[in-house]
């Protein structure tokens, strides 16, 4: 028998021996759920109260003084019921927690630590107080030092909140967690493993990526979830894959300056300017009257504006002007007259018309009567044409 069989009979042996003496452990149980997290309790604790006292400050903002005044009793009244000591101070604006014998759960100081930020960071009571259940942990996400600018920050972190906060609730329903936008920071609370997908949702976001992509990826994997014949492949092909757009810009036009060996005038200096107009050899007190006197003048003027626009509303209004004739109207309406009235002196036989006066002069140095319609001039009959 060579070595090599023999080494094997001897290992087939040890194994078998190994088999007959083991025995079932009461932790290799199917119907164990492994990852559940048991509540820790007093009985737990079999070393006593702790050693060392810890304690944990957090500052918050003046707005939420009042809010904090008001909710500190019930605040208080949780920590207490866990073994933890806290001290609000309006002063300093500062909120403390502390360790006392009788806190029996080393990680609840923890706990208190999260519970006086996530209340700093404008987080309601109701809402805060579930931190200090086992299964619940909190990230603040800082976004202040992402994006430089103002105007951007503003408009990407509004992203997040997306039009009447439909954007956030689809984080909060996709992820199983609480998110909060407040200032330069996010807080949010939940498991471990929907924090992890807040962060990179949030940090995505302040990096110019829209979280509708990120939801959109979320959603088709809490359906490939359900199938369980899924469960041991890659997800890869089902995953979206999104493609950066470039939008092209329009670039500013560049004007080429001249090159010239000659570099440009120094820009003149106050003192320049002083020595320029003379204003720099004059006393401090003249310089003061001539201030004086400038300052004076730039207020009458605009005082006598001012009175000038006050004047106006009590300016009558340009009454309209009545319609007048003119020359060449008067003119051209008596020659349109003429051309219709017979008895114009353009038809009117001048001779028959002084024949017609010196008749009646003599009639009237005969005595005959004269009558009104011995006046009227009447029109000269056309002479009929002969051949």
């Amino acid at each position: 028998m060579d070595a090599g069989e023999s080494a094997a009979a001897a290992s087939t042996g040890e194994t078998k021996v190994k088999r007959n003496y083991r025995k079932d452990k009461p932790w290799d149980n199917d119907t164990i759920d492994h990852w559940k997290i048991e509540t820790f309790t007093n009985e737990d604790n079999k070393g006593g109260s702790l050693l060392e006292e810890s304690s944990f400050a957090t500052l918050f903002p003046k707005y939420r003084e009042k809010y904090l005044k008001e909710v500190w009793p019930h605040v208080t009244k949780a920590l207490d019921d866990v073994g933890i000591a806290c001290e609000l101070d309006l002063i300093e604006g500062s909120m403390t927690v502390r360790t006392t014998k009788k806190t029996f759960d080393p990680f609840i100081i923890l706990k208190a630590r999260d519970l006086i930020k996530l209340l700093a960071r404008s987080v309601p009571l109701a809402q805060a107080l579930k931190i200090l259940e086992d299964d619940v942990v909190c990230d603040i996400i800082k976004i202040g030092n992402i994006v430089r600018n103002k105007e951007r920050f503003v408009k990407r972190r509004q992203r997040l909140l997306g039009p009447n906060g439909a954007t956030l609730k689809a984080i909060e329903l996709l992820t199983d967690c609480y998110v909060m936008v407040q200032g330069n920071t996010v807080a949010a609370m939940g498991g471990y493993k929907g924090l992890k997908e807040v962060r990179r949702i949030v940090e995505d976001c302040l990096h110019n990526v829209h979280p509708i992509y990120n939801i959109k990826t979320l959603m088709i994997k809490r359906e490939l979830a359900k199938d369980p014949a899924l469960a041991t492949e890659s997800w890869d092909r089902f995953l979206p894959q999104f493609k950066k757009k470039n939008v092209k810009q329009k670039k500013p036009k560049i004007t080429k300056k001249e090159k010239t060996p000659f570099p440009p005038l120094p820009q003149p200096s106050k003192i320049d300017l002083q020595l320029e107009s003379g204003e720099y050899f004059l006393k401090e007190d003249d310089r003061r009257a001539q201030l004086r006197q400038e300052r004076e003048e730039r207020q009458a003027e605009a005082a006598e504006a001012k009175r000038s626009q006050r004047e106006k509303a009590f300016e009558a209004p340009a009454e309209p002007a009545h319609p007048t004739r003119s020359k060449d109207a008067s003119a051209k309406s008596a020659a349109s007259v003429a051309a219709q009235d017979p008895t114009t002196t353009k038809n009117m036989d001048v001779e028959a018309l002084k024949n017609r006066l010196r008749g009646e002069k003599r009639r009237h140095d005969d005595g005959k009567s004269v009558t009104s319609s011995d006046f009227v001039l009447k029109p000269k009959s056309k002479k009929s044409r002969t051949d």
